[in-house]
């Protein structure tokens, strides 16, 4: 059972997420505030294809699994998570997303700790569940069985806060809180790399960049790629990984040096990238309920690296755009459309922009929301 510790160590905390620790910025910030917090984080992921080296400021493991993908992959990571739990000597579990939560409610029920559920999107309404009703379902049911047990939820805007408080108005824990995934303040200015020598991108150029961990379907790289056929001026870099990640590659040729496409990098030389650039783009499409909800890491890893935005006209983003202006909304993901908000942009002298996100950046940053992490671990009962 739980035995509560004292404020200075309140013991060790499993921190769960289904994907590679290495690349989960918000989990490494959920961690670095617990550990402010006078609590030990125990980081466990999965081994993932293309997995470097563990390296993380926190204890963590990686669980190995004989499947990538589809329903053998789900039911692999459920049962060995949940052990891996088991055997963990633990004082609080925070779960990471809808595929973490079964194991962890599991495990806290056995074990007599506080269960903290951190849901980095609307899952069930996620693209790679639409037709897919059987999975759904599935994921659905879990939801719906442990959801309005939980004591403690959070999750990343306030538009998903209250779409789980419609869908589970009698949820034991309430409305969720919201944390939204912002960077870290820095105590350092963003070092001064020329990328676009590096790159081989001309001064006269629209240095354009789309980042992403993961670029899947319907993330804006198939719009913003098409935009730029019709502009000679403009070179794109679409850093980070996933299907139209992948897409973009195959389209490297025909834009005969003006498409650059990196892999996920380290975050701070992600960073330098950033800072060289004219403009960052978040095209999401929201034709999903999640992407519709959505506020993208990027958005805030632009403003903080002093460049304006180009962005979807999706509730959230919006909101951020214009109330900060820090940049353009496209009235829709038309090639003309993006091209226009382009000019808007290029149009402003960038000291303009640079003196929005520096304002921006001060409220729009990771210590600024994480007081509801301390919240969140009240609310559970740790």
């Amino acid at each position: 059972m739980h035995n509560p510790a004292t404020n200075n160590n309140k013991g060790r905390v499993a921190v769960i997420v289904s994907n590679d620790l290495n690349h989960d910025q918000r989990v490494l910030k959920i961690s670095t505030t617990l550990k402010g917090l006078g609590w030990i984080p125990q980081l466990i992921g999965r081994d993932m294809p293309g997995s470097r080296s563990l390296d993380i400021p926190f204890a963590g493991s990686r669980l190995i699994l004989p499947f990538s993908k589809g329903f053998l992959f789900y039911a692999a990571w459920q049962w060995k998570l949940l052990f891996a739990l088991l055997r963990s000597p633990n004082e609080a579990i925070w779960a990471n997303d809808l595929d973490t939560l079964l194991p962890a409610y599991l495990a806290s029920k056995w074990q007599g700790i506080p269960l903290v559920y951190d849901s980095h999107e609307f899952f069930t309404e996620a693209a790679g569940l639409t037709g897919r009703p059987l999975q759904r379902g599935v994921w659905l049911a879990v939801e719906k069985w442990i959801f309005p047990r939980l004591k403690s939820v959070i999750t990343v805007n306030n538009s998903i806060a209250e779409a789980y408080a419609r869908r589970y108005p009698k949820s034991e824990g309430g409305k969720p809180l919201v944390v939204r995934n912002m960077p870290m303040k820095r105590t350092e200015p963003i070092a001064d790399v020329n990328w676009r020598e590096e790159l081989g991108i001309p001064e006269e150029s629209v240095f354009l960049i789309l980042q992403g961990a993961y670029l899947d379907i319907d993330r804006g790289v198939v719009e913003a790629i098409e935009a730029m056929r019709l502009q000679s001026n403009w070179h794109l870099v679409v850093v980070g990984a996933g299907a139209e990640f992948e897409w973009a590659n195959t389209q490297i040729a025909s834009l005969k040096g003006r498409l650059i496409c990196l892999p996920k990098m380290p975050f701070e030389e992600l960073c330098t990238l950033t800072a060289s650039a004219d403009i960052g783009l978040s095209l999401d499409r929201g034709v999903h309920v999640n992407y519709w909800f959505s506020l993208p890491n990027k958005l805030f890893d632009y403003v903080h690296a002093g460049i304006p935005v180009v962005a979807s006209p999706m509730p959230e983003v919006k909101r951020i755009v214009e109330d900060w202006r820090v940049g353009a909304v496209i009235e829709d993901h038309s090639p003309d459309s993006i091209a226009a908000a382009v000019r808007t942009v290029m149009s402003v002298d960038k000291s303009r922009w640079e003196g929005a996100c520096r304002e921006a950046s001060v409220a729009l940053n990771w210590q600024a929301e994480s007081d509801v992490i301390a919240q969140a671990m009240v609310a559970s009962g740790a």
